[in-house]
């Protein structure tokens, strides 16, 4: 058995289900945002969080998380509020073109993996999921591409 084969073989999955969601994305009329923007999203969607909160999810400095802050907030994705509990911190939150963007992802993405979930059948996919869930670090995503 090779080892070596798997970092391949899960960074390929991994990046071709990123490149297919952005594509999905800019399909559906989003054009521009970057793959790095979806990872930001994943952490702002519900609540919210502060840039010290989404520069720690993203692993970069907090100069560049709030640099892409402000790109998104330009482009009316996000927007800053008042904390409700820490006054000296601004909470990060989607505004509706934020929301939408991120519905949009979600059907990019099931139209990326209902091919796969098909290609493997329920049984294997179920076990992958389980497989995947006993490796996999949850927390910080950072987006390399």
């Amino acid at each position: 058995m090779n080892l070596l084969d798997l970092p391949v073989l899960l960074l390929s999955a991994a990046r071709a289900l990123v490149d297919g969601i952005d594509a999905g994305v800019r399909a559906r009329g989003f054009t521009d945002l970057r793959p790095a923007h979806g990872f930001a999203f994943a952490r702002l969607a519900g609540e919210g969080a502060t840039v010290v909160q989404l520069a720690e999810h993203l692993d970069v400095t907090k100069q560049a998380a709030s640099q892409m802050v402000e790109e998104l907030a330009q482009k009316g994705y996000v927007e800053r509020r008042p904390h409700p509990t820490d006054a000296r911190a601004r909470l990060i939150v989607l505004t509706g073109k934020g929301r939408a963007c991120t519905r949009a992802a979600d059907e990019a993405a099931e139209e990326v993996l209902r091919p796969w979930a098909d290609d493997l059948g329920p049984e294997r996919l179920t076990a992958l999921r389980q497989d995947l869930a006993k490796l996999a670090t949850p927390g910080r995503l950072r987006p390399t591409w």
